[in-house]
């Protein structure tokens, strides 16, 4: 029988040598330079022009859609990123199993699915258990950043956050720090809705 040929990575798509094992981010870029994750980088926009706006650092986005992450890898690759890879595997599962205890200097997680049902919150990623494993994986002065469009699940994350209490939070402007916009944002702001937002610091 023919053997399975192995799927041959993008050139800005890092695939790990092992996925049952923590990662040395240093493998992942060739480099010790700050490590930011983007968690669910959807059309990578975000990632890419924060990629381009901080030269001096790694930006990694996990996105769990082969179609997407490929596509991602390509834009990272056009721009001619160093500093940019994807990996596609769950949220979660990157965070909990693959990063290593104080690894990490920034996780992003922008508009995550809400699951709005009450049937299917037990679904949502922002429950403490997630937050006990990132809370692990952040460095000393690590920094948690989220936003939503789903009011409803603004309100769900503070109150976890609440009850963790291990990460400070902070006061976060449009003028705090460069963050760019992704393109679902965009186009929710058209149509006169607002975003929520939240910044932590371990």
């Amino acid at each position: 029988m023919e053997a399975t040929k192995q799927r041959q990575p993008e050139a800005c798509e890092y695939m790990p040598s092992d996925y049952f094992d923590r990662i040395n981010p240093h493998d992942i870029f060739g480099n010790d330079a700050p490590i930011e994750v983007d968690l669910g980088c959807g059309d990578g926009s975000f990632l890419i022009a924060m990629a381009q706006q901080y030269p001096e650092r790694n930006f990694l986005g996990v996105e769990r859609l082969l179609g997407r992450a490929k596509k991602v890898s390509r834009k990272a690759e056009r721009a001619g990123l160093t500093n940019c890879k994807v990996l596609r595997l769950e949220s979660k599962y990157v965070i909990e199993y693959l990063f290593p205890p104080k690894s990490i200097d920034r996780l992003h997680l922008l508009c995550p699915d809400p699951w709005p049902k009450a049937r299917h919150h037990r679904r949502r990623l922002v429950q403490q258990d997630f937050l006990e494993c990132l809370y692990t994986a952040l460095k000393y002065d690590g920094e948690f950043c989220f936003k939503t469009d789903h009011p409803e699940y603004y309100e769900w994350v503070c109150e976890e956050m609440d009850q963790f209490k291990k990460l400070n939070q902070q006061e976060w402007t449009d003028d705090t720090f460069f963050y760019p916009k992704t393109d679902f944002q965009i186009q929710w702001e058209a149509e006169g809705k607002s975003m929520h937002q939240l910044w932590y610091k371990k």
